[in-house]
C-alpha cells in the first residue's frame, strides 16, 4: 500500500514564496508509485488541504490529518518544504513529535539552534569548525557602531540572525554605512549577526542521510555579479553557480570532510545546505551558515547537485522519505 505523504508548505515570513516554489519541484517529482501526496498550505489564514481539484479545506491540528473525498486521511510522514518560520526554526518539528509524525527534516532543537545564525556558529566553533568572528546584537540593547569597528574589522556582513534568503542582509565597507545596515536587518528580526568578511572563494554544500550513511552531495562554486550572494543573486539569476566545483583533491576533500563534521556535530537529518568560504590563504573552509530546509526551486543548488550526483530527483525524494520514515 502506497504511503500517505503531507507536502507541508508555506509559511509566516517573507521567505514563503520561496516555499511554493520549492513545493512545485519537489510536488513534480515525488514517485506517486510510491506515495499519495496532499499538499498543505500553512499561511496566515490557516492551515489548508489544497487538492488539485475542489475547493481547499482545513486541517484538522487535532491530529494533522484531512478530509479526503469524504473520507479521513492520516499521514505516514510529512515532507517539509517550508522556509522560515515554523517549518525552519523547530516549531513544527515539536508539533510533529508531540503527534510521533515522522518528518524530512533535522529535530526540533537542531532546527531551532540552526535557524539561530549566531548560536549556530558558537556550536560549530566549539566543535573546531573554523567559523568568522562576530557579534550578536540585540534589538532591545542597541550597540554603538564604534563598539562594534572596535571589535571587528571592516568590511563586515550584517544580516538578521533568524531567517534566510539573505532577506535583510547587507556588507558594508565603510563605517558609515553601519548604521543603515543595521536598521535593514533590524526590520527583519529582533536579533542581528554582525560578522566580519572573509575572503576566498564561496561553496555551498547539501548533505544528507541515505540508509548507506551520510552522503556530501557534489559541491557548488557560487560566483555572484553582485557584491555578495544576496536575494537578487540567488533567485533572480545574478550569480553563477557551477556544480560540481572545479576543485583540487585537497581542497575538495577538506569541504567535504567540515560538511559531514558539520553534519553531524549539529546532529542534523534530511538534506542540508551547508555554506562555506574558502580562504584561500589560510587553505581552510570557514562555515557561514546552514539551511535545514534548503531551497528547491529550479533557481535552487540542490537539485543541480542531486542531477550532477547522478540520481534524478525522484529517486532523492524517494531516499529523503524513506529515510524519514526509517
Amino acid at each position: 500500500m502506497k504511503k500517505k505523504i503531507a507536502l507541508v508548505t508555506g509559511g509566516l515570513s517573507g521567505e514563503a514564496q520561496i516555499s511554493y516554489k520549492s513545493a512545485v519541484t519537489v510536488g513534480n517529482n515525488v514517485d506517486r508509485n510510491l506515495f499519495d501526496v496532499y499538499r498543505i498550505d500553512i499561511n496566515e489564514s490557516g492551515w489548508w488541504y489544497e487538492p488539485l481539484s475542489g475547493e481547499k479545506s482545513k486541517v484538522n491540528r487535532d491530529d494533522f490529518s484531512i478530509t479526503d473525498n469524504g473520507a479521513k486521511v492520516n499521514f505516514d510522514a510529512i515532507l517539509l518544504c517550508i522556509h522560515g518560520t515554523p517549518g525552519e526554526d523547530g516549531k513544527l518539528q515539536g508539533y510533529f513529535d508531540m503527534l510521533h509524525l515522522p518528518y524530512t527534516s533535522c529535530d526540533a532543537a537542531t532546527s531551532a539552534l540552526t535557524f539561530n545564525k549566531r548560536y549556530t556558529v558558537a556550536v560549530a566553533a566549539f566543535a573546531g569548525i573554523h567559523v568568522a568572528k562576530s557579534l550578536h546584537l540585540f534589538k532591545h540593547t542597541p550597540v554603538s557602531t564604534e563598539e562594534i569597528t572596535k571589535q571587528l574589522q571592516l568590511p563586515v556582513f550584517v544580516k538578521p540572525n533568524n531567517g534566510g534568503s539573505s532577506i535583510g542582509m547587507s556588507k558594508v565597507n565603510e563605517k558609515e554605512a553601519l548604521d543603515a545596515a543595521l536598521t535593514k536587518a533590524f526590520k527583519e528580526d529582533d536579533q542581528v549577526l554582525v560578522e566580519e568578511f572573509i575572503g576566498g572563494r564561496e561553496f555551498t554544500i547539501g548533505v544528507f542521510k541515505h540508509k548507506e550513511g551520510t552522503m556530501v552531495l557534489p559541491i557548488t562554486e557560487i560566483i555572484t555579479h553582485n557584491e555578495f550572494f544576496d536575494f537578487e543573486a540567488k533567485y533572480q539569476g545574478r550569480s553563477e553557480e557551477i556544480t560540481p566545483a572545479q576543485l583540487e583533491t585537497t581542497m575538495k576533500q577538506q569541504l567535504e570532510s567540515a560538511a559531514r563534521r558539520v553534519y553531524e556535530v549539529l546532529n542534523c537529518r534530511g538534506v542540508v545546505r551547508i555554506d562555506f568560504i574558502y580562504d584561500v590563504q589560510k587553505q581552510q573552509p570557514f562555515m557561514l551558515e546552514v539551511n535545514t530546509v534548503p531551497g528547491q526551486s529550479e533557481a535552487s543548488v540542490i537539485p543541480q547537485q542531486v542531477k550532477a550526483m547522478g540520481w534524478t530527483l525522484k529517486q532523492f525524494y524517494s531516499a529523503v522519505i524513506e529515510q524519514a520514515l526509517a
